[in-house]
């Protein structure tokens, strides 16, 4: 535990050097973790498989379905599907039949495991570099998405090649039984426990406790789906989606801090995760030596593996954008030949990660008849290589290759900000349409005072109408000037009517999950500050 103390605290001054130096984290980290493996005398940081699979990949991916948008999730369902399954379910088998190839004495059903350990990319790279280099959203959509459900198809085929590895080996009938209820049961019951958390948002007066049973949805939507044969990713990835595109009808307090506690959380275990990876690799050789099996040969093997896996993910995006029937998945933007890159960073953004680490720790150490499970100290180790060989040249390289190719797409911030400013007119308005429709109490001095109160708000909401207007395109810190008020029980009123109207505009398709939620929250902190006023008085 101590041990596990000191690598969190470790991983996290990384991130923080990393960040004040505008490096990509996860890249140090695996670097630094492999870098202290080396290092004589220290104790290696075993962490069990299983709790990677169920305490940290969870939260994860929870908190990456509710940052993004399911209304472009659904719109881009097609792309998504086909890079997140289908390329998955045939990069197992591709992967698993060069393996067999290539490695000696190496079962097909365990080399078909070793397929779906390195099959799902581990999209939180790419993403967080995207992010920091401005992709353009169809791209980061695409990438987010495939990242979300990749896991679920790459898991399904995992656990079937597993058992077949034992020694219980699957009709086709019966594997393809296993997809479809896994895929059922993961979904409705994400559905299920994504309703559940938006109820307690919405009924649970106490914040803290609301906050607190939304962060254990993702481990008992898991848990549950698992322990039913359905997909636990799936049923994480749904209630995410669910709870984030309800976000709008939670209470702004709870929206704050919600906010504030899936960053920490995804910080913190991203650090774990990556650090983790680079601290195993002395532990996985160790194993292999130990095995009495030639490194030279299984090492040029790996790096074959390694090198047929980025290959392949670029034919198949190159042929999934080009090939007739198929094409036009990826999209094209606004800029002449951007078709052709943003195809060709979304081939080179398939680095792996936490699930390839966790699956290949995962596998049964014996087979039904309790000898020992051919190949599962090779699995390991290619995994391995294949996970760090791939953060490091693809990691390293994906950042200088999206500012060479030029694929960050300045029109759509500006697009963005005529929608913001759109947005907060549509706000102003329906504001002042509710102070319009006020009915003034039966006694004159109710009657005075409200004609007043209502005179004056108005005056408030088309200046602050105004003032936001003209602070769309400015940086956090520069919205952040200005003076706090002391507001009545109407201006909350009003600020859930600006709230539910912009809502009405991204249900109708007027306007984009990203904007949405850059103006949600600065609703959102006016209430905190109205909520903050009433308790100081």
């Amino acid at each position: 535990m101590v041990q596990l103390i000191l690598v969190l605290i470790g991983a996290l001054l990384v991130t923080a050097l990393a960040r004040s130096r505008e490096i990509a984290a996860p890249l140090l980290l695996v670097a630094v973790g492999l870098a202290v493996s080396l290092v004589p005398g220290l104790d290696e940081l075993n962490i069990e498989p299983e709790l990677l699979l169920t305490v940290v990949l969870p939260p994860l991916l929870h908190a990456a379905a509710l940052e993004s948008s399911f209304t472009n999730f659904r719109a881009r369902l097609r792309p998504i599907a086909h890079h997140g399954v289908l390329q998955v379910i045939a990069t197992s088998f591709v992967l698993g039949w060069i393996a067999f190839l290539l490695i000696p004495d190496l079962p097909l059903a365990s080399a078909i495991v070793l397929g779906a350990v390195i099959a799902p990319p581990d999209a939180v790279t790419a993403a967080a570099i995207g992010r920091q280099l401005k992709l353009p959203r169809g791209v980061m959509t695409v990438l987010g998405g495939e990242s979300l459900i990749n896991d679920a198809a790459a898991l399904t085929i995992y656990r079937m090649a597993v058992t077949a590895a034992v020694g219980t080996t699957p009709t086709l009938g019966e594997g393809l039984g296993v997809f479809a209820l896994a895929v059922a049961v993961g979904v409705v019951l994400g559905l299920a426990f994504g309703m559940l958390a938006q109820l307690a948002r919405q009924h649970i007066p106490d914040v803290q406790v609301a906050t607190l049973l939304g962060v254990l949805v993702p481990f008992i939507a898991y848990l549950t789906a698992e322990e039913l044969n359905g997909s636990g990713v799936l049923a994480v990835v749904t209630a995410g989606l669910y709870v984030g595109h309800n976000l709008p009808r939670a209470r702004a307090a709870g929206r704050l801090q919600e906010h504030t506690v899936w960053a920490s959380i995804n910080l913190l275990l991203e650090s774990l995760v990556f650090a983790y990876i680079g601290l195993q690799l002395k532990s996985v050789v160790a194993e292999l030596l130990g095995s009495g099996r030639p490194m030279g040969g299984l090492l040029l093997a790996a790096l074959l593996i390694l090198l047929s896996a980025t290959a392949f993910r670029v034919l198949w995006m190159f042929a999934s954008n080009y090939l007739p029937g198929v094409s036009h998945l990826i999209g094209s933007g606004r800029q002449r030949g951007s078709r052709w890159r943003r195809t060709t960073v979304l081939s080179w953004a398939g680095m792996r990660g936490v699930v390839t680490l966790a699956a290949a720790g995962a596998i049964p150490f014996t087979t039904d008849s309790g000898a020992p499970l051919p190949g599962r100290e090779v699995i390991q180790f290619v995994a391995a290589v294949v996970t760090v060989g791939t953060i490091l040249l693809q990691g390293t390289t994906l950042p200088p290759l999206i500012r060479r190719l030029g694929i960050t797409d300045p029109e759509e911030a500006r697009i963005d900000d005529q929608a913001e400013a759109e947005a907060r007119r549509t706000a102003t308005n329906a504001a002042l349409a509710y102070l319009d429709g006020l009915t003034p109490g039966e006694a004159e001095c109710e009657r005075s005072a409200l004609d007043r109160m209502v005179a004056r708000m108005r005056d408030m909401v088309e200046h602050q109408g105004l003032a936001a207007a003209e602070q769309v395109g400015r940086t956090p810190a520069e919205r952040a000037d200005t003076s706090t008020r002391t507001f009545s029980e109407l201006r909350r009123n009003i600020i859930a009517v600006q709230r539910s109207a912009i809502a009405d505009e991204r249900d109708a398709g007027h306007l984009d999950d990203e904007v949405l939620r850059r103006v949600l929250r600065e609703l959102d902190l006016q209430e905190a500050a109205l909520e903050g006023s009433w308790r100081n008085r």
